[in-house]
């Protein structure tokens, strides 16, 4: 069987192609991006509208295969934002039509956590989802993959977006925050806030824009304190998931997970612990199709096609909300 997934939750435009086996055959994607500010909805929608034929051409072609070798279709029905969702939901429902094609949505969340198994070997994982609008963990128990902690206000990737436009850096930011990070020679205090299992980050991003506004503090000092901070945090929520649960396996997922600091602080957690640590490649830590046309084949082989009514988008469901029968 060979699937076509479509991802198109947020910035990012992918396709991936898959076999039943988990053989990867293409994984192609365009990324929205602007030199200030951040990311307009209806502006993202139109780069996605722009780009879509184009990287299914691309994703094809990198298989080695034609359309009509497509056997199964899969998409992102959420969460995410809505006209973006829009895009990947209307191409995929013609492809499925045009090419008589069975169909399947999938969570954007969950898919995460399967790309990360598949690709690691990983067998019973936490999965720290660290991305632009979700910061949770995720792990599977009881028939469902719960969410143990998460952020209270906005996702990690968000917050570190926000900073980096404040500062005039751009979108997206993390990769610039962490390029200055790298030369910041000293520490400075900044809120700290862990509630039980969940995190915040609004009055971090408060008092970080008041040092800025300030003069008194270097940026790169700046950007060295708040990913010193926010990933210490990250990784005492994990570290509690994986003892509240037992489990023994932490795999990392979402675009931020690309960050070199994010890993080492997270592996050394891991192995102060005696625990497994895995992460992906970065090609399928952030948003891709490969993902989405991997759970795809999952969902497909334990349930069968989804009937259209089915197919909406689904822009606030949770990982929690899902039903999971494939594992």
């Amino acid at each position: 069987m060979i699937c076509l997934g479509i991802e198109s939750t947020a910035h990012t435009f992918g396709v991936g192609i898959v076999d039943g086996k988990g053989k990867v055959l293409a994984n192609v994607k365009r990324a929205f991006t602007t030199k200030k500010g951040g990311m307009v909805p209806f502006q993202v929608a139109e780069h996605h509208t722009d780009v879509c034929d184009a990287v299914v051409k691309e994703a094809l072609e990198k298989a080695g295969i034609g359309i009509k070798d497509i056997e199964l279709i899969s998409f992102s029905q959420g969460p995410g934002i809505g006209q973006c969702l829009r895009v990947g939901s209307f191409m995929t429902r013609v492809l499925s039509l045009k090419l008589k094609k069975p169909l399947v949505g999938v969570n954007h969340a969950v898919a995460h956590q399967e790309i990360g198994k598949l690709l690691t070997k990983a067998k019973d994982p936490v999965l720290l989802y660290a991305s632009g609008a979700n910061t949770q963990v995720i792990a599977y128990e009881a028939g469902k993959y719960r969410v143990f902690g998460e952020t209270l206000d906005q996702g990690v990737g968000n917050f570190l977006d926000s900073f980096a436009r404040f500062a005039g850096l751009g979108f997206p930011g993390g990769p610039k925050i962490y390029e200055l990070s790298l030369k910041g020679k000293n520490f400075i205090e900044l809120p700290y806030t862990v509630k039980g299992m969940d995190v915040s980050f609004g009055g971090l991003l408060t008092n970080v824009k008041h040092k800025f506004n300030s003069g008194r503090y270097k940026l790169e000092d700046l950007c060295f304190s708040i990913q010193e901070t926010v990933f210490a945090m990250l990784a005492e929520i994990s570290e509690r998931a994986m003892a509240h649960t037992g489990k023994k396996e932490l795999v990392l997922g979402g675009g931020v997970a690309c960050n070199k600091r994010l890993q080492e602080m997270c592996s050394i957690m891991c192995e102060e612990r005696g625990a497994k640590f895995f992460v992906p490649a970065n090609e399928f830590l952030v948003d891709n199709g490969t993902m989405i046309a991997w759970l795809g084949i999952l969902k497909y082989k334990a349930e069968g096609a989804a009937k259209l009514k089915e197919t909406i988008m689904r822009p606030y469901e949770r990982a929690d909300d899902v039903k999971v029968t494939w594992v």
